[in-house]
């Protein structure tokens, strides 16, 4: 264990932030616990030092691209364990989504892929029944220590420099100076995610800290997810704060031409038209009409990640679509799919939130109240201080997300907290208009795992 003294009721944060759009290169240097400290904002997903200048959107590109980049091959885990990953955050996905799609305002996004990242991180650390919950609502196929691993080489595979998308996975623990946490979980969380410990201050200055470690989200995300946890969410309680960040941004294999966006109407709903930016092209795209929606794929440069989007043929039958939204689902559209002739009209929106959403609450609803609970939850495996009373459970958990699609492609970040304290002629074209609320999902096509999902219902 890590020398330490104790405050009473010592507390536990954890972060994880995302972001779509920005590729880092892959670090294999194997960390250990006698390995020089990290600079802050370093992982072993991405390489120490200063980061490649990114451009806050897609860089400009002839709206008829040339032959695409070739993509280097991925080299993911095992096939057994990639698919088990991604279902399983999937599964999550489709979980919370139930829980949280009524609550959530209109315009709605979460990244899956950061928020399983970030309690598998808290699995590590968890034990007996606090952990066999997390397990079920996060369906992990695996027990914490192998868990991490598999999540940790996923990531890695993720943030090949080789593909032609950017994505940047980042991971970092700020733990309070004066506590001691358990090494095998510290040296857990460094080689699996490449999460270096640095040490601050929560105890007497817990804003400060609040406000050093949203710097770091929003270093990590170029400046996309402002103030991740918000005021009072750091108390002089918190003991450790967990962060995992990822960026992505993707050019469209094929662009929309800026000349051709024009204002046009969305129905925000059955009754209500407003005028938005749309974009239009007629290309050839992956497309379906199955079962009361409109499914198109459109393609990253590279073809390794896609955004597919989920139009319901009528303007109010979102509510219907997200009901019976499942991985099966999922599957079955991004089955349905065919190269067609596509006339498409998709608006161009930024979802950006003012505030991030609390998880408590869902998590607790899908089964797993026992990590929320003072008195029960069991972290030992993170902290395991002599006196019962300074143990450690989860108090809230934030999230944050951002997606931009535009003419040239897409940028999105999102991020997670989990506050812990002590306790003939030629055919007509097959017609996509997205002109009134629809879904959409940001795919990595190797492994099929979620990278982010939305709904826009006022662009």
């Amino acid at each position: 264990m890590v020398p330490t003294s104790f405050g009473r009721w010592p507390g536990l944060l954890l972060c994880a932030v995302s972001a779509l759009g920005l590729l880092a290169a892959c670090n294999k240097a194997k960390a250990t616990a006698d390995a020089p400290p990290m600079a802050p904002g370093s992982s072993l997903l991405e390489p120490t030092g200063t980061p490649p200048p990114v451009a806050s959107s897609p860089a400009p590109a002839p709206a008829e691209p040339s032959t695409p980049p070739s993509e280097v091959p991925v080299d993911m885990p095992s096939p057994e364990k990639t698919r088990a990953i991604a279902a399983g955050s999937n599964a999550f996905a489709f979980d919370l989504w139930a829980q949280a799609r009524k609550s959530a305002k209109d315009n709605f996004a979460f990244s899956p892929a950061s928020i399983s990242m970030a309690f598998a991180m808290t699995y590590g650390g968890a034990k007996g029944q606090t952990a066999a919950q997390i397990k079920k609502v996060f369906h992990f196929s695996e027990e914490p220590e192998a868990l991490m691993a598999s999540w940790g080489g996923l990531g890695r595979a993720l943030t090949n420099p080789g593909r032609s998308i950017k994505l940047r996975i980042a991971n970092r623990l700020f733990g309070e100076k004066t506590y001691g946490f358990e090494q095998a979980f510290l040296d857990r969380t460094r080689t699996a995610f490449g999460a270096a410990l640095e040490p601050v201050d929560f105890k007497t200055a817990p804003d400060p800290a609040r406000r050093l470690i949203n710097t770091w989200v929003e270093d990590q995300t170029e400046k996309r997810i402002k103030d991740l946890l918000p005021a009072g969410a750091i108390k002089p309680l918190t003991r450790l704060v967990l962060v995992n960040a990822i960026y992505f941004l993707g050019d469209w294999k094929v662009q929309f031409d800026e000349r051709r966006t024009r204002e046009d109407s969305f129905h925000t709903s059955a009754a209500t038209t407003k005028q938005v930016p749309m974009m239009h092209q007629t290309k050839d795209f992956p497309a379906a009409q199955i079962g009361g929606v409109k499914v198109l794929e459109l393609s990253y440069k590279g073809s390794s990640a896609s955004f597919l989007v989920v139009l319901p043929e009528k303007a109010d039958g979102l509510p219907a679509v997200e009901a019976s939204l499942s991985s099966a689902k999922l599957d079955s559209w991004k089955r349905a799919v065919k190269d067609q002739e596509v006339a498409v009209s998709l608006p161009r929106f930024e979802l950006n939130p003012s505030s991030s959403l609390p998880l408590s609450a869902y998590l607790a609803a899908l089964g797993m109240p026992l990590p929320f609970d003072r008195a029960k939850a069991d972290f030992t495996a993170m902290a395991n201080p002599s006196n019962p009373s300074e143990r450690l459970y989860i108090d809230e958990a934030f999230h944050k997300a951002f997606v931009k699609v535009d003419e040239k492609g897409t940028e999105a970040a999102a991020a997670t907290g989990v506050v812990m304290n002590a306790r003939g002629m030629p055919p007509k074209p097959f017609e996509f208009k997205a002109d009134h609320p629809f879904l959409f999902f940001v795919l990595d096509k190797a492994s099929g795992l979620i990278l982010f999902m939305g709904r826009v219902a006022d662009p």
